[in-house]
């Protein structure tokens, strides 16, 4: 086995290393590293015929990644799954360095599951539900870091979660329009609940783990109004119940519905219902 590996650590990054036992070597999936780097690290690995697999998530930034010699770029939001027996390397981007989550893994029917999915992908894969990737490698990490009752049988379970995700995110386009939706009405509700706050685009796509570009396109597809839009009628909304049925002052409603200067939120109500705050409490209560 050749074994290149160059990082500079730092608190935030973490690598589980896990002794499976002869029960889980003989009947589960088990993992033998699982971990996070995190963007402020400079990473890259190099290897060749190392008897796992790999499934990796490429949470913020950019990198690459070499199978086989054949390159590919990889951005926030895409996955990859590769046998490392095969020559295979992948890097951060130095200009826009990543922050990747990471299971080595092995046992039961991980070669079939590989098999299976190369025949139809080429290493990397694009899942619509990618929190859901996110979240089960966290509870393999969290798994491990505890030392839980039942760690190995659990984490079985989720690199079967993860497994079936891999093959199954190009099964139609009628399921992926359907989880776009769902993140794009999980990403209604929330601005919804949190408008008073200061809601950036980047916010929500890190939030969402979705690309700010895409979400803003499919986001006006969807619901035929911008996100800032969204928010800045939702804050009116809010601020038309306030001087209505409070009797605060225009000053105060403004930060309460989020806005930070009073004039701006004056222009923006004027603007939408064609009245000033004023004549429209007044209107309400005469």
């Amino acid at each position: 086995m050749e074994h290149h590996e160059k990082k500079f650590r730092n608190k935030l990054s973490k690598r589980i290393i896990s002794t499976p036992t002869p029960a889980a070597k003989s009947t589960f999936f088990y993992i033998q590293e699982a971990g996070c780097t995190m963007k402020e690290d400079a990473y890259a690995v190099n290897r060749r015929e190392l008897d796992l697999f790999l499934i990796g998530a490429v949470v913020s930034g950019r990198g690459e990644l070499t199978v086989d010699g054949e390159n590919l770029t990889l951005v926030k939001g895409d996955c990859f799954f590769i046998d490392c027996r095969r020559p295979h390397s992948y890097k951060s981007s130095d200009s826009e360095p990543w922050e990747l989550m990471w299971i080595h893994f092995n046992g039961s029917t991980s070669q079939q599951y590989y098999d299976f999915f190369a025949s139809n992908s080429k290493n990397i894969f694009r899942p619509p539900f990618f929190d859901k990737v996110v979240s089960d490698i966290s509870k393999i990490i969290e798994l491990h870091e505890k030392n839980e009752q039942n760690a190995e049988l659990f984490t079985s379970k989720y690199i079967v979660d993860l497994l079936t995700i891999s093959l199954t995110v190009n099964n139609s386009e009628q399921q992926y329009d359907s989880a776009l939706k769902q993140k794009l009405a999980a990403v209604n509700s929330y601005i919804e609940d949190h408008f008073t706050e200061d809601i950036s685009l980047e916010k929500l796509s890190s939030e969402f783990y979705i690309s700010k570009y895409y979400l803003t396109r499919e986001y006006k597809h969807i619901y035929g109004k911008t996100i800032f839009q969204h928010i800045i009628t939702a804050r009116i909304n809010y601020g038309k119940k306030l001087l209505r049925f409070s009797d605060k002052s225009v000053e105060e409603i403004a930060h309460l519905c989020g806005f930070n200067d009073q004039s701006y939120f004056a222009r923006q109500f004027k603007k939408s219902e064609n009245l000033t705050c004023f004549s429209y409490r007044k209107m309400w209560r005469d």
